[in-house]
């Protein structure tokens, strides 16, 4: 159920000389201890994967590991305009314990449901039905869809992708002047609250600005390759570089690793 709320990426008109930390009194761990009160649904086929896409610009991620059957879409007040995406969610079945297992099945915001269930400042997460049918014992995953919307139990949890460092996918449309990036594979908070892009020769940090989904933009330039990309943390403020990620021939659509990760 994509829901794209776009944005225009105008010149951000400054750079940024500094070097982000954590704010004082933040931790750097977003594991939450405490569990918190929603309700949940399923969408797409039974045992499906659930969205195809998605708003927050996965596109066929979502259809391989490790976010395969993992995805979810989220009320508007975790999507926060597209800065939730990312962010990872364990979620566990508390109506009735004969259907319902103890364990919590781990969840990635891919998607978006901006109304029903999700309208109204509700906390709502819509999961794949291959997610949902998790929160069930054994055998009783059908029982549990059957019931429709149910309420849950969440709560935050560090995003671990084994063997996976931060990517930067190169979105359509980008040139020279204009570059967007989508994060893929951030460990840890799994969100994004600033971007910085750094050209070849320079020490300033341009800031980027956030377009929509897990897509942020520069609108400048020419920019000068080797590119490096600096993100820091929505939730924690914890701050990753990474130098000349960007090579200066990069194309659009493309994908580019990192050789590091938080968490």
């Amino acid at each position: 159920m994509p829901f794209q709320r776009q944005r225009i990426c105008l010149p951000s008109g400054f750079a940024l000389l500094f070097f982000l930390l954590p704010f004082p009194g933040e931790g750097n761990n977003i594991t939450d201890l405490h569990w918190h009160p929603a309700t949940a649904t399923w969408y797409g086929s039974a045992e499906g994967d659930g969205s195809d896409g998605g708003a927050c610009g996965y596109e066929t991620l979502v259809d391989v590991k490790p976010l395969r059957a993992r995805v979810g879409a989220v009320s508007p007040v975790l999507f926060k305009d597209g800065e939730g995406c990312g962010a990872c969610y364990k979620v566990k079945c508390v109506m009735d314990q004969r259907v319902c297992s103890r364990r919590a099945v781990t969840i990635i915001v891919t998607d978006e449901c901006p109304g029903g269930y999700c309208a109204n400042g509700r906390t709502h997460f819509d999961l794949s039905g291959a997610a949902f049918g998790r929160m069930a014992v054994a055998g009783l995953g059908p029982d549990l869809r059957n019931r429709g919307e149910i309420p849950v139990l969440f709560r935050r949890t560090p995003c671990k992708y084994r063997g996976k460092n931060v990517a930067f996918r190169v979105n359509e449309g980008s040139t020279q002047f204009w570059l967007s990036l989508l994060v893929e594979f951030e460990g840890g908070d799994g969100d994004v609250g600033a971007m910085y892009i750094r050209q070849s020769g320079s020490a300033d940090w341009l800031a980027m600005k956030h377009v929509w989904g897990a897509s942020w933009c520069f609108n400048g330039g020419p920019l000068r390759g080797p590119l490096s990309v600096k993100l820091t943390t929505l939730s924690t403020r914890q701050t990753l570089s990474a130098p000349d990620v960007i090579p200066g021939n990069w194309s659009p659509k493309a994908t580019y690793t990192s050789r590091l990760n938080f968490g």
